[in-house]
């Protein structure tokens, strides 16, 4: 079936991304605007906008019949979740299904398969591909006893989703049964799951992971990796690709791994595995799969030149898989740096407000992905993110330099912004040096404030 219209479930620099390809394919663009956000960039581009409901999410981009119902109301063929919101929530792609709306992502089975982290663990291991040592959390019991086998540090985590939420490190026996009540209580608020499940903690562990596309059978490429150790409290900052420093059996490992992941689960439209790869030992683990676009997607398609949302639309009208393995070819190295509306000097506490002047970097090798103008209110209801800076160049010196001058170049007024750290940190040794961990932003914040 040919998509003619498509309803953007979402907000913000995503939509505006998923506007653009419309534009460029010739598809109407219909975006699902909260009363917050009628006036926003997005609904200001969409060629229309449909108010769905009040600004807390949980009364607008949250609620599945409303989204669908948009959809069936302006007779939209499809509907794009973007990344967030109802993305990763089977309830959206079964209710599409039942209403007849192509629904712009992995089937339902696949987003509650991966959507469950120890389903998910069984799937990888399934497929040959290395998981952390760990299990369920049952009962405190079988809690303790697995824990003896793991050995400490190790990690408490949400059965039901990610983003550090339910997310605790345990580094004596005793702390145990604490960090797992702790978990369950956050888990259950944030996802209405409260299973937990334990996993070793990996120490001076990278996060680096890889970008697929599959057409829903065992027909799945991979588009390199990215690597995102730059991240503070489970939140990333700064991602990469190619990942610095990580030798080539090692990238051929994760690629391959992640490919006969995705073609297990026969998955369609993109998706992202992600590892975690030891630092000492040179290996690498299964952590989880994000079955959606991710925020960090624009420095792959800046060194492949694949338009991964157009690749999105044609895999869910049913084009199948345009590109084959040998069509990837990516060429030098790209940097993101996400910009956000928040204060470093208060422990990055969120900064709403009007926004007065703003000018961003422009240029060759410049990218800006952004839903943010003077004038406009920075909203306390949704995340922080005022846009994202990528950078293409040849290679990484070369793109970090580029990046410090797009820093550099870059004024938002009226609202406290993370430009400075970014600065900072690009400056930093450690950094510029490349392949650091995922504790490397705390060991930066200590030697700043130190």
């Amino acid at each position: 079936m040919t998509i003619r219209r498509i309803l953007i479930a979402n907000r913000g620099e995503i939509a505006v991304r998923i506007i653009r390809t419309c534009r460029i394919l010739g598809i109407e663009a219909v975006l699902a605007a909260s009363e917050a956000d009628r006036d926003s960039l997005p609904a200001r581009l969409a060629d229309r906008t449909i108010c769905i409901g009040p600004a807390p999410p949980s009364a607008s981009y949250l609620k599945v019949d409303t989204i669908v119902q948009a959809a069936l109301g302006v007779r939209a063929d499809a509907i794009h979740p973007g990344y967030g919101f109802l993305s990763e929530r089977p309830e959206l792609a079964t209710l599409c299904e039942q209403q007849g709306v192509i629904f712009i992502g992995p089937t339902a089975a696949q987003i509650e398969a991966v959507g469950d982290k120890l389903r998910a663990r069984a799937e990888a291991e399934a497929a040959g591909v290395p998981v952390v040592p760990g299990g369920a959390a049952d009962s405190l019991d079988a809690a303790l006893a697995l824990a003896e086998v793991i050995g400490m540090p190790l990690l408490v985590k949400a059965v039901g989703g990610g983003g550090g939420r339910g997310m605790k490190r345990v580094d004596s026996l005793a702390h145990l049964p604490a960090m797992l009540d702790m978990a369950a209580s956050e888990a259950g608020a944030a996802f209405g799951d409260a299973r937990v499940y334990l996993e070793r903690y990996v120490t001076r562990a990278r996060h680096v992971e890889v970008q697929i596309l599959g057409d829903g059978s065992d027909n799945v490429i991979h588009l390199g990796e990215r690597d995102c150790s730059v991240q503070r409290r489970y939140q990333k900052l700064l991602e990469e690709t190619p990942a610095p420093d990580l030798p080539d059996t090692l990238r051929g490992g994760l690629h391959e791994a992640a490919t006969r992941l995705g073609r297990r689960l026969g998955y369609r439209g993109a998706g992202t595995v992600e590892f975690l790869v030891d630092r000492r030992l040179k290996e690498f683990y299964f952590l989880e799969v994000n079955a959606r676009i991710q925020v960090e997607h624009p420095v792959t398609e800046a060194v492949t030149g694949v338009d991964l949302i157009a690749e999105q639309i044609a895999i869910a009208e049913g084009s199948g898989l345009r590109l084959r393995q040998t069509d990837i070819r990516p060429n030098g190295c790209a940097l993101e740096c996400r910009v956000n509306a928040e204060d470093p000097t208060r422990d990055f506490s969120p900064s709403p407000g009007l926004l007065g002047g703003v000018s961003w970097p422009c240029g060759a090798g410049i990218r800006v992905d952004t839903h943010i103008a003077a004038g406009l209110r920075i909203s306390p209801y949704y995340d922080s993110l005022l846009g994202k800076i990528i950078i293409h160049a040849a290679d990484r010196p070369a793109a970090i330099s580029s990046m410090r001058q797009a820093i550099a170049n870059t004024r938002i007024d009226g609202v406290a912004t993370n430009l400075a750290f970014h600065a900072a940190l690009l400056a930093d040794a450690e950094f510029q040096t490349g392949g650091v961990d995922t504790g490397y932003v705390a060991r930066f914040l200590e030697r700043s404030h130190g």
